[in-house]
């Protein structure tokens, strides 16, 4: 079995590279995507974390849709919490009207950042509280489609008023939920949407997820039968040994950020190979290492099909992952450009 390719992407940014150079060398790096036959780009939502760029999906959605021809592009995904439903619901009507047909929305529980963002990023008006989550998400779902309708208090007593995502597009985004945990599945499943479990978090959890979503699948007007893909994060190159040095980059970030130690763009491959680390970073390191994909093309491209295989999906999306060397330019990511056409070559 074949699964078809898709993208994940944070949108990284490397010792001295600007935020602004990080979003080029994204957008050039899903432009080469959609070349390559990729079926989704999708940008996930986190805030204040020197390493990584994708704190507006909707924005980078439109300069992508702007910048491809037949990729699907989407949120991978936007954390509702942080969010007004209807806010939502009005930004991808719109990228749906300047996208119609190419356009993913897929929608989080979790706030993405810490409690202080989090409360920034609600400071400003209303939001979705994570227990109203599944309320919220509903009203997402009426608003981008046929609207709303909610009841008012007036001096004139309580009156009902009509709300509807605009502008009207000919079409509707298509609407994943995202999740890490069990809750997300049951939730999926309940309400017939498109699944997809967060693999590359730990790699933990992904079967029961899954199992939990398709057993308890109940159709509906937009979905038949379950349906997902997996995430995982790969960093392919032409020899085994250099992806392991372009992967050790974004694994010490991780391992930092795992162990509470200050968060900083991600080094060049130079500098994390001088990297000294302690017990506990390399014991991360170590772990994350199993669960992914760094490899050769043709090794990398089996563990994938037997991953697919495994899960049962058609689809696999990976975080291309892949670090910097020093000279390469800042406006574009060489080796992740390089990982997705090693793939593409053995699996599109």
């Amino acid at each position: 079995m074949t699964p078809a390719l898709s993208v994940l992407d944070l949108v990284p940014v490397r010792t001295g590279q600007t935020s602004a150079e990080a979003v080029a060398a994204s957008l050039a790096l899903a432009a080469r995507a959609d070349g390559l036959g990729y079926t989704r780009y999708w940008y996930a939502e986190h805030h204040n974390m020197p390493a990584v760029a994708s704190t507006a999906p909707p924005v980078l959605i439109a300069a992508t849709a702007a910048r491809t021809e037949r990729i699907r592009v989407g949120s991978g995904g936007i954390m509702l919490p942080n969010h007004a439903p209807l806010v939502v619901a009005e930004q991808f009507a719109a990228l749906e009207a300047l996208a119609p047909g190419r356009i993913d929305l897929g929608i989080g529980r979790a706030p993405g950042s810490d409690p202080v963002i989090s409360a920034l990023l609600r400071a400003s008006g209303p939001t979705s509280e994570v227990d109203r989550f599944e309320e919220h998400l509903g009203d997402i779902r009426a608003l981008a489609g046929d609207g709303a309708t909610v009841t008012v208090n007036t001096r004139e007593g309580l009156r009902d008023y009509e709300v509807r995502a605009t502008p009207a597009a000919a079409g509707l985004p298509e609407l994943w939920l995202l999740g890490s945990s069990d809750y997300s599945a049951h939730l999926a499943a309940k309400l017939g949407l498109p699944y997809v479990f967060a693999h590359h978090f730990s790699g933990e959890g992904t079967e029961r997820a899954l199992d939990i979503y398709r057993r308890e699948f109940r159709a509906s007007e937009t979905l038949a039968e379950p349906r997902t893909f997996l995430t995982l994060n790969a960093v392919v190159a032409d020899t085994p040994e250099e992806a392991h040095a372009r992967a050790l980059p974004a694994l010490q970030n991780m391992a930092r950020l795992r162990t509470g130690q200050p968060l900083r763009p991600l080094d060049t491959v130079e500098a994390a190979e001088r990297e000294e680390l302690d017990a506990a970073a390399r014991h991360i390191v170590e772990a994350m290492l199993e669960r992914w994909v760094v490899d050769a093309p043709d090794a990398a491209a089996g563990r994938i099909r037997d991953l697919a295989a495994r899960f049962g999906v058609d689809e696999v999306m990976v975080s291309p992952g892949t670090g910097a060397r020093e000279g390469e330019p800042a406006d574009r990511a060489v080796g992740r450009e390089r990982s997705l056409e090693l793939l593409a070559e053995r699996l599109l």
